[in-house]
């Protein structure tokens, strides 16, 4: 799973084994090590109305609900996205989406489970 974030806005992007993954066991995790610390990084499906997104310690938690998981997992549709209000009148910006492969190819970048890219006509 790959995550970027850019300002207000979070945005992780899935790979098939781990779409396959939220699909089956309701989460995905990954992580980054920064040696003495980890930032630890989840999607899950959890029953409530709508997208949200927390911060705890190392944690970052994004949460789905099973409509939107089960229609995304199941579909062709590539992403959704929210608007988290916050405090003082901000917003969070969250985006999932499916990951495709390069059109493109960048040397020593394994694309083996990215789901093809609906662009290459040669797929």
């Amino acid at each position: 799973m790959k995550i970027r974030i850019k300002g207000n806005t979070l945005r992780l992007r899935l790979s098939q084994s781990e779409v396959d993954e939220v699909k089956n066991e309701g989460r995905t995790s990954d992580s980054i090590d920064f040696g003495h610390r980890k930032l630890i990084y989840t999607l899950q499906v959890i029953d409530q109305a709508e997208v949200s997104a927390s911060y705890d310690g190392d944690f970052i938690m994004v949460n789905i609900p099973p409509e939107i998981s089960e229609n995304w997992a199941n579909t062709d549709q590539v992403g959704f996205e929210a608007e988290q209000p916050l405090e003082g009148g901000d917003k969070l910006y969250i985006l999932i989406e499916k990951d495709f492969q390069c059109l493109n190819p960048r040397r020593g970048e394994d694309e083996s489970d990215l789901f093809d890219n609906p662009l290459n006509d040669t797929c």
